[in-house]
């Protein structure tokens, strides 16, 4: 357009001006564009705020709001800055995937970084409709994205009541429909305080421990691999990220594989011991309060993230070979296991939040590296 427009003569860089400064131009705009409130506060709109988009990420909180009155953004500092230091502020609970694709920089000691994983139930599982229907009064579906996170416990509450739900026995399911108590124990089913069953248990972790290894062996590379061609090689910035991505979520997987191994080891001393099984009370309710990242609490009865499904994901039951043939190792068309944020965190990311998570980018790629 700058070099056909009728105005394009009147340009001072019509023969300067390139596809690669188009690139950079709206990239830049598109990274940094921010929702806020119109001035009646009836709807969101998009504009910049010059300077304080200017600041990079760290770990924290989101401490940025909007002030109607004033029509004004307002920040407050995450710590005390000394003159001429640098200011960071908290761009929201994002995964390393989604810096790098949304604002083109790998953060490290990523406190919220994850890997995505999409699990589903699948509809020749002889149960499926018992478990659609126990999974629906939960709020979870049948087939969704969830994460694998670098904290533990690496799964949230949403995660361990779906593998729950996978792993009932018939009877479990049962219980969870139409026996005693039946909203009680859809209400703790993501309260790792309050196991269905030492065997249930033991089956969850055993087959979270199968999967995340499955994971791991879909790259060609180790995190040995990654690490020494990281120290030995010449590379681009480009490069480094996309090494340092595919580094960070081996170790994510490592650790999943780790935790579910010691999980299943003491969920199966508990099965051989016969101890007894915590019983849930109403005076238990003070445990119940919600925290998304800690899967000792309930879950959440809230939609997840949508997913856009090309046939159903099918995840066999059984713990063995079986699960590599008939699992649903995370799409083909995923890269370095999905660049959205999985659906147990939509909370923390509505689409519709004010100036709060005001980084968050509409683009879906950038070519500029902030940092």
């Amino acid at each position: 357009v700058s070099q056909t427009h009728p105005n394009a003569s009147k340009l001072p860089l019509k023969d300067s001006f390139t596809y690669d400064d188009y690139r950079w131009a709206v990239s830049s705009v598109m990274t940094r564009q921010n929702q806020i409130p119109t001035e009646d506060g009836s709807r969101v709109t998009l504009a910049l705020i010059p300077l304080w988009d200017m600041c990079n990420h760290t770990n924290g909180l989101i401490t940025t709001g909007y002030n109607l009155e004033d029509d004004r953004c307002e920040c407050v500092a995450l710590q005390d800055f000394k003159a001429g230091e640098q200011i960071y502020i908290f761009y929201g609970t994002r995964s390393n995937a989604e810096f790098v694709i949304h604002s083109g920089f790998f953060f490290d000691n990523n406190s919220h970084d994850r890997v995505k994983i999409k699990l589903g139930v699948s509809k020749s599982d002889r149960l499926y409709a018992m478990k659609a229907e126990v999974l629906a009064r939960a709020g979870i579906p049948t087939s969704s994205v969830f994460a694998l996170h670098s904290t533990e416990p690496p799964i949230s509450a949403q995660l361990l009541a779906f593998l729950r739900v996978f792993c009932m026995s018939e009877e479990e399911l049962k219980e969870h429909l139409i026996g005693e108590h039946a909203i009680d124990k859809i209400f703790t089913l993501g309260n790792s305080e309050f196991p269905i069953s030492w065997h249930n248990e033991v089956k969850l972790w055993t087959f979270l421990e199968a999967r995340a290894s499955l994971l791991l062996k879909t790259y060609k590379t180790t995190v040995e691999d990654d690490k020494s061609f990281l120290e030995t090689h010449d590379l681009t910035s480009h490069a480094i990220m996309a090494i340092k991505l595919r580094l960070g979520e081996k170790e994510i997987l490592q650790k999943a594989v780790k935790s579910a191994a010691a999980s299943r080891e003491y969920y199966t001393k508990q099965m051989a011991d016969g101890a007894p099984l915590p019983k849930y009370e109403e005076s238990n309710i003070a445990l119940l309060e919600n925290t998304v990242a800690d899967s000792r609490l309930p879950i959440v009865l809230r939609n997840l993230e949508d997913v856009e499904e090309q046939g159903d994901l099918k995840i066999d039951e059984a713990i063995d070979a079986e699960v590599t043939e008939n699992g649903f190792v995370n799409g083909e068309n995923s890269l370095f296991n999905g660049t959205k944020s999985e659906g147990e965190n939509l909370n923390e990311e509505k689409s519709n939040r004010e100036t709060e998570d005001a980084k968050e980018s509409s683009s879906e790629s950038t070519d500029e590296v902030k940092e």
